[in-house]
């Protein structure tokens, strides 16, 4: 259910400021929040005398001046930097925030790590352990010499099946070592008690992204299909099987995934809470779906101690009881084998990982494989990762700028508050229940108050392929060892060093790691404004997210509750739909729309998080209406809030973005909420007929 700001996790590290952990808001009732000293939205901006300066917080050469701020502000605030970017090879999109502070970021952890490798820090805690996993990772003579002799115990595992019960048995012993097929298991909080953790059991078993890449009719779908099933079949040459077999596995293989996907539960669908809300005793998960030998499956998977589990999916969990019991077990076996090649082709030898980027190629357009010493310093972050970001905070973080950025996120808490008082369409009932909900919102930033542990991890040098299954069975470990007992509020859902953030409705807290902290989204050097649009945004957003089409479903105490009377939900609901239908006509790549309603939450927190961060600017700039807030201030608010998503993508990128991801494109991120908003023509002089000004304006909060 965690809602994230950036189009998919990229892990990356702080450079800026230590910040308050855990820090939450002192009162737990609206008697936090007092009224601002003026209404921010009506702060006078007075046109000053002459041009209009752009402000010292704006990259003048990204912008491209040839395009007018009010036909395409996107273009015209990031084409400069867009015409002069090249997308490194190894990547699928550049982004001059996350792609560049990802970067800077992975430059520290090398520097950390190869010290480590080294023996440097020994006295350190976990610096053996991060020591001894990277070098492992770095070790590629070693990883070739071993070749697949790592993968055979579960191979043995596989040929061993010999019935329905110790092929599901297979399957559950697969979750315990990081490869879940045909479904996945994790910790998640109860759906009706916030206080308690259960299991959760999730659709899964395909190697394509999603659904559509199975059974969509379009001329790329055919392409991609075609592609997959001849990777799975050169993977499974590469493993040792004739020409022929190899053929026939990889259909196989195919037949399976696509009568896995006409089960699956739709994209649309999974963003509903109510829809994935289906609490199961673990006696009651044979009711759930009969065909599946749950008891074979609880042993191997080490969960016959898990008293509850919520049941996602479980129309798609019925239909693969009977998909089990149908399919004959050499199929089956065919298909476990794959994805264990699958699962652990990055660990293998470079033949697997050369295949296995030839895929991904034709999946997002990259073209050549990432450094070795940034895909060993992902996977040890992956696996290890609070672990590898205590000595980074350490190395890079000071106490400059603590108070400004717990002071914005504070002013934008509070220009929420306004912003409901004031709202014509929320009636006082719902709006009490709102305040409540605002009130008790945590504020996490930078990092944990209490790191997690990693003893007991055992990581050797010289056994890669190893430590990455023994971090992946650890982390199978934590997650059962939470399951049946209280919810842990301190836990992080995100590594520290990530450039990103997130808010969690069952938890209802926001969480600012370390990582985007710093440029272009906040630096001490720039002007208020500035940093209003860029981490100001971000506040804005994933505030926002505890009140839009998911998020709003939970209550104050992160319960699946409603909480809204039966007209305020529906003039919600008529709102949203502007939202949805706005995005629906949206079209990129020519001829594909971008999913209105997957990307609604998402747009909705793009929509409220700038005109949130925008009016909370005014109150810090003016210092509350003491002082005019001049038409530089909300220009370089602007352009510091799309320079921040300044981007390329490559096609495939971009077509498997809007397939997937429930983030629109970066240009729609910045266009789409700017055309709704009144007070950006206002900035940029916008006239009514302009493009950038929405003739049917949408406004949710």
């Amino acid at each position: 259910m965690r809602r994230a700001l950036s189009l998919a996790p990229l892990a990356s590290l702080p450079l800026l400021s230590l910040l308050a952990c855990g820090e939450s808001p002192p009162a737990t009732d609206a008697s936090k929040f007092k009224p601002l000293t003026r209404d921010v939205a009506s702060l006078p901006s007075p046109l000053p005398s002459g041009p209009v300066a752009l402000g010292p917080g704006v990259d003048k050469s990204a912008l491209d001046e040839s395009v007018d701020a009010c036909d395409d502000f996107y273009q015209h605030a990031c084409g400069g930097w867009i015409k002069a970017t090249e997308i490194p090879g190894d990547e699928a999109r550049w982004f001059r925030s996350f792609s560049v502070i990802r970067d800077r970021n992975e430059e520290i952890l090398k520097g950390i790590l190869e010290g480590y490798a080294k023996g440097e820090g020994a006295s350190e805690p976990n610096a053996k352990t991060l020591g001894d996993f990277y070098a492992s990772c770095m070790d590629e003579p070693g990883i070739e010499k071993a070749a697949t002799k790592p993968v055979e115990p579960w191979l043995k595992q596989i040929a061993a099946v010999r019935d329905v019960a110790s092929l599901t048995k297979v399957i559950g012993k697969l979750h315990v070592d990081g490869m879940p097929t045909v479904f996945e298991l994790s910790s998640a909080q109860d759906f009706g008690d916030a206080t308690q953790t259960v299991g959760m059991i999730w659709q899964g078993g395909l190697g394509m992204p999603e659904r559509e890449y199975y059974l969509e009719d379009s001329p790329k779908m055919k392409e991609l299909r075609g592609k997959y099933e001849e990777h799975v079949e050169a993977m499974m040459k590469l493993a040792g099987e004739p020409e022929a077999k190899a053929k026939a596995s990889a259909r196989t293989v195919l037949a399976i995934e696509t009568d896995l996907a006409k089960a699956w539960m739709t994209k649309e669908d999974r963003r509903e809470p109510k829809k994935i809300n289906h609490r199961a005793t673990r006696d009651e998960l044979a009711k759930v779906a009969p065909g599946i030998r749950w008891d074979a499956w609880l042993d191997g998977a080490g969960a016959k101690s898990v008293p509850v589990f919520n049941v996602a999916q479980p129309d798609y969990m019925k239909a693969l009881g009977e998909r089990l019991a149908k399919a004959p077990l050499a199929d089956w076996k065919t298909y476990l084998r794959w994805h264990v090649y699958r699962r652990q082709a990055s660990s293998l030898p470079q033949r697997f990982v050369d295949e296995a980027q030839k895929w991904q190629g034709a999946l997002t357009g990259t073209q050549k494989l990432p450094d070795r010493w940034k895909r060993c310093v992902r996977t040890v972050d992956h696996l290890v990762g609070e672990a590898l970001a205590q000595p980074f905070v350490k190395k890079t973080l000071g106490n400059e700028g603590k108070s400004t950025v717990v002071g914005m996120v504070q002013l934008i808490e509070q220009t929420m508050h306004d912003n409901l008082t004031a709202l014509a369409w929320m009636d006082e009932e719902t709006r009490k229940a709102a305040f409540v909900k605002l009130s008790k919102i945590a504020n996490k930033i930078a990092f944990p108050e209490k790191w997690r542990s990693y003893d007991g991890l055992e990581i050797q040098r010289g056994a890669y392929l190893a430590n990455v299954a023994r971090g992946r069975a650890f982390e199978h470990a934590r997650q059962l060892a939470k399951m049946g007992k209280p919810v842990d509020r301190a836990e992080w859902l995100m590594s520290p060093p990530t450039v990103n953030a997130y808010y969690e409705p069952q938890l209802n807290e926001m969480v600012f790691p370390a990582g985007i902290l710093q440029p272009p989204f906040y630096a001490n050097a720039v002007p208020l404004a500035t940093n209003y649009g860029g981490i100001g945004m971000v506040m804005g957003h994933e505030l926002t997210h505890g009140f839009d089409d998911e998020g709003r479903q939970f209550d104050a105490d992160g319960n699946l509750k409603d909480w809204w009377s039966k007209s305020v939900n529906a003039e919600f609901e008529r709102r949203a739909e502007c939202v949805k239908k706005q995005f629906d006509d949206y079209v990129v790549l020519g001829d594909v729309h971008v999913n209105g309603k997957l990307t609604l939450g998402e747009n909705i927190a793009d929509l409220g998080g700038v005109k949130l961060s925008f009016r909370a600017m005014k109150a810090a700039v003016s210092d509350h209406g003491k002082k005019p807030v001049s038409k530089t201030d909300e220009r370089a608010f602007f352009y510091g809030f799309a320079q921040g998503w300044c981007g390329k993508m490559r096609d495939e990128a971009l077509r498997h973005q809007v397939a997937t991801n429930s983030h629109s494109p970066a240009h729609l991120r910045v266009n789409g909420p700017l055309s709704n908003l009144p007070e950006f023509a206002a900035a940029f002089d916008c006239g009514a007929k302009a493009k950038m000004v929405r003739k049917d304006r949408c406004e949710v909060w």
